[in-house]
């Protein structure tokens, strides 16, 4: 999970929106302040056109084997599409049988449920600690559609308040949304349900007024701790 704010991300500039919910797949590269290999890696593999061009690897390799080959390999332009496209949407997606089958309605039901209880909880908690009494905040947890590899999700605060904007998230607020997943609720058991709606992008939302006396309180005496 990569929490995108931009106490976060390098390129802060991406992170501008005129609208609700912004979205990050397929229209904007981030870059992650910190993140070991693994989430470097992942998010090279979202890179559409490296994708093209690791598929396209063997059309290069033949013609430095056999000069005999080299020919009709670099003159078959249909075979390069129909290689991409069998990498795309059969290794690293899902047919509609395949995405109706990743997990029934009931469990996904159930993990969408769980998911919001914990997004309103997290967001209950944020809004008390940045003291917002007005409009409301919402939790965007955008997915990537590839399968077969590890899930990229991307976690985001916004708001609308005063302006469309994502909330800059310190420590603290990370913290909070670190309970989002865990062995109960995984990265993968979303992105499953993910798979049988068809629909990468889930938009949760909490009314800032809401938010108890006793949660604004607690928040309060947290940072005073903290700062001392």
């Amino acid at each position: 999970m990569l929490i995108v704010s931009d106490t976060t991300i390098s390129n802060r500039g991406v992170l501008e929106t005129r609208s609700l919910p912004k979205k990050f797949m397929g229209r904007v590269q981030l870059v992650p302040r910190r993140g070991g290999f693994r989430l470097w890696t992942r998010m090279i593999v979202e890179i559409q056109i490296l994708r093209y061009l690791s598929a396209l690897l063997p059309f290069v390799a033949i013609p430095l084997l056999s000069r005999d080959l080299a020919l009709p390999v670099t003159q078959a332009p249909l075979a390069m599409l129909i290689v991409i496209a069998f990498v795309e949407m059969k290794v690293l997606r899902l047919s509609k049988a395949g995405r109706a089958r990743a997990v029934d309605a009931d469990t996904a039901a159930r993990r969408l449920d769980t998911l919001a209880f914990r997004a309103r909880a997290a967001l209950r908690k944020i809004a008390a600690r940045h003291a917002l009494t007005d409009g409301e905040l919402r939790l965007v947890i955008e997915q990537s559609e590839l399968a077969r590899i590890a899930p990229l999700t991307l976690v985001s605060v916004q708001t609308d308040r005063p302006a469309p904007r994502l909330l800059s998230l310190d420590e603290g607020d990370r913290a909070a949304l670190a309970d989002l997943f865990d062995a109960d609720l995984t990265e993968r058991d979303l992105l499953a349900v993910n798979h049988r709606d068809d629909l990468y992008i889930r938009d949760i939302a909490q009314e800032t007024r809401a938010v108890s006396a006793h949660a604004r309180l607690a928040a309060a005496l947290e940072k005073r701790a903290a700062s001392a």
